[in-house]
């Protein structure tokens, strides 16, 4: 009779987590680690060097064959060197432009390829016009940048929205489809901004409607979620961005509820459109997040990422803190599914009760915590901030072509971390998962030119097109 009780229990809990995961597979790794190409050779006010690599896992973009680009967030500041600045520091926002290694391996759902990520290029990020730095300290380039810092008091009075801030923590990351700029956004506006790819330097703002804008700023995270009613909630801004395929329609989603939906108590999300023609945000929808907890006890998860499949279903990416570099277990790394035609538009709408009704339907795409525990990691070697999703080139997985699917974490620039008591690896990791076309039959690969093609493009010759060939 135990038994059975017991075979009741186990048997529908081994296949939803089966079927949390089919069509989906675990068939690549690497790491990386050191100092990145930037140049700088200063010292940031927690000792860590300015040059270190770190943090990658923020945000991901695929910028044609096996490059991609990464960005950290807001830098290091995992010491006690100042509480009243949240013990950020001067770290230039910047991103990385990584070659993946996809090219030169083979795939096999029967192992996992070890991949060999090599960094080769540095990018800063900058502004021409000058920023309000606040009490922080400036910083400026020999050739007239105005360069965005980390610093949490790197701001003027006014809303959070102010685009002249100084002050920036990127979260999302999308390729251009002429492959010539990236959009970035972050928490500390939230901001969306256009940059140019070669050199950094910001060439355009995308204002978000002033419901998102918190009023009353300051350096402390706490003390600005306790001085609002309204606007995003301190460090959980505009976390995930997609692109559609066609480079039409940018697509953002905040991490956490806007203070007058509820804040970190809240349940329901907002996802916004951007007309890229017009630089206008088209459309809001609501997100109604899985495990909600309490004002005094808020629970995970909140949303890390949001990638295109097509230009109206997206991938939406939830999940706690725990694992690896925070020495505790994962419980929640899930992605879901959700598809946007016919969605309910809730811009005219405030406060949790009249979006949550009006929220988009999900279904669960992959359980990643069940599917990397099938591959030898246990709750506490699963990275704990797992933030940037990206699909790649499509690759033969014995043979068959699959999409990649590739997910990276945020490690917060530590590459060593406890667990148990035992100095463990944390390392900027890169998980590429093989996702079979019947899985999303409705794939449309993101337009972007080869590397090589931007190359010739530089040099006045014409190039082409790179589109993925779909099964």
């Amino acid at each position: 009779m135990f038994a059975k009780r017991l075979l009741a229990v186990l048997v529908p809990a081994i296949l939803a987590s089966t079927a949390a995961h089919a069509g989906i597979a675990l068939i690549g790794k690497g790491t990386l680690s050191g100092t990145d190409l930037s140049g700088l050779t200063n010292t940031l006010e927690d000792g860590a060097a300015a040059n270190i690599l770190g943090g990658m896992g923020s945000a991901i973009a695929w910028a044609g064959g096996s490059t991609f680009l990464l960005t950290p967030d807001r830098g290091p500041n995992a010491s006690t060197w100042n509480a009243a600045v949240d013990n950020t520091t001067s770290w230039i926002p910047r991103y990385q432009t990584i070659d993946l290694g996809l090219g030169g391996a083979t795939f096999s759902t029967g192992s996992i390829a070890t991949l060999t990520p090599t960094l080769s290029a540095t990018t800063l990020l900058s502004s021409a016009s000058a920023l309000n730095y606040g009490s922080a300290p400036v910083l400026t380039g020999t050739s007239g940048q105005n360069y965005f810092t980390g610093r949490s008091d790197a701001f003027d009075a006014g809303l959070s929205t102010n685009n002249s801030n100084a002050r920036f923590d990127p979260e999302g990351i999308r390729v251009t489809a002429d492959g010539k700029s990236v959009y970035i956004t972050d928490e500390y506006g939230p901001y969306i901004y256009r940059f140019d790819r070669a050199t950094g330097e910001r060439t355009g703002v995308i204002t978000l409607p002033e419901k998102f804008a918190a009023p009353n700023l300051s350096a402390l995270g706490d003390t600005e979620i306790a001085g609002n009613t309204v606007g995003r909630v301190a460090n959980k801004g505009m976390e995930g961005l997609a692109i559609t395929p066609d480079g039409k329609t940018l697509v953002g989603i905040m991490q956490s509820p806007l203070a007058q939906d509820g804040g970190t108590s809240g349940s329901t999300v907002r996802i916004v459109t951007v007309d890229l023609a017009t630089g206008q945000v088209t459309h809001e929808y609501a997100y109604q997040l899985d495990n909600i907890g309490t004002a005094a006890k808020p629970k995970y998860p909140s949303i890390s990422e949001i990638v295109a499949i097509n230009d109206h279903e997206f991938l939406i990416d939830e999940r706690d803190g725990k694992g690896l570099g925070d020495d505790s277990k994962a419980v929640v790394k899930r992605i879901y599914k959700i598809d946007l035609a016919g969605a309910q538009d809730v811009g005219s709408l405030t406060g949790e009760s009249a979006l949550a009704p009006k929220a988009v339907a999900k279904t669960l795409f992959v359980d990643l915590v069940a599917l990397l525990k099938a591959n030898g990691y246990t709750d506490r070697t699963i990275p704990a901030k797992i933030e940037g999703l990206a699909f790649g080139p499509d690759v033969l997985v014995d043979g068959v072509l699959q999409h990649t699917l590739i997910v990276v974490n945020d490690n917060d620039f530590l590459d060593t971390t406890t667990v148990q008591g035992a100095p463990t690896a944390n390392p900027n990791q890169f998980l590429v998962f093989g996702v079979s076309s019947d899985l999303i039959p409705t794939y449309d690969a993101q337009r972007i030119p080869e590397p090589a093609t931007l190359a010739l493009a530089a040099l006045g010759l014409s190039g082409f097109m790179l589109r993925r060939k779909r099964n």
